[in-house]
């Protein structure tokens, strides 16, 4: 009878173990889920800085450094020769090479006294370039300039046709006398043009020369058989009588 009540109480309790233990288990699962759940439903209770943090990606790694720069190696060769002239060695060399030198070309024909530039063959007092042909070359005519520069005392032998400048009744009034000094050219015809006072010994002596010169003729300038137009300067003097 005491055994059959062990028996029975044994059953009992584990029977009750078990269901105490799968309870338990059921029971931690509930908080475990309810655990996770409430971070999810209630995102503003957790650290914002720490999830910027999270969120936040890396600054990307420092660059490698630059290679180092190749060192270049500067060769020094010795020279036995300085300032064009062989030096004396400072030590005996244990090999003594021959240096063998090409010979020298064969001198170019030629004459004494010919120029540069000449054939083989040629003459004394030849030309640069060989013997001048027997074809006549056809010489370029340069062109004549349009306009010389000649002084006054040339121009004045060029002369042809003159005119007396009339003295200004002012000028003897004021007894002024002195030369007037133009600047003028004369054309290819022969003729007086842009005719101007460069000095003067008064204003009042200025017109009568210009009215004067501008008459004056003169024969034709020629230059490699063409006539061209000179730039000259022309001096009319007026001078009082018995001053």
């Amino acid at each position: 009878m005491f055994e059959d009540s062990l028996i029975e109480s044994g059953g009992k309790l584990k029977t009750k173990r078990a269901s105490m233990t799968f309870f338990s288990f059921i029971l931690e699962a509930v908080i475990v889920i309810i655990l996770i759940l409430i971070p999810l439903m209630f995102t503003e209770a957790l650290p914002k800085g720490q999830l910027m943090t999270f969120l936040v990606a890396p600054p990307p790694p420092p660059p490698p450094p630059p290679p180092p720069a190749a060192v270049k190696i500067v060769k020094v060769v010795e020279t036995d020769i300085v300032n064009n002239q062989l030096r004396q060695p400072t030590k005996i060399p244990q090999k003594v090479q021959i240096i063998k030198e090409d010979e020298a070309p064969p001198p170019s024909a030629g004459v004494v006294g010919g120029v540069p530039g000449g054939v083989p063959g040629g003459q004394m007092g030849g030309v640069i370039g060989g013997i001048i042909s027997s074809t006549p070359v056809a010489v370029p005519k340069m062109a004549a300039p349009t306009r010389v520069r000649v002084s006054q005392g040339v121009t004045a032998g060029m002369k042809v046709h003159d005119v007396t400048p009339q003295y200004p009744q002012m000028a003897k009034i004021a007894r002024v006398q002195g030369p007037v000094v133009l600047a003028a050219v004369i054309g290819k015809d022969g003729a007086i043009q842009n005719l101007r006072v460069v000095s003067t010994a008064s204003p009042l002596l200025n017109q009568a020369a210009l009215e004067a010169v501008k008459q004056w003729r003169y024969r034709p300038y020629i230059l490699n058989g063409e006539p061209v137009e000179v730039d000259t300067t022309i001096t009319v003097n007026f001078t009082l009588s018995g001053g």
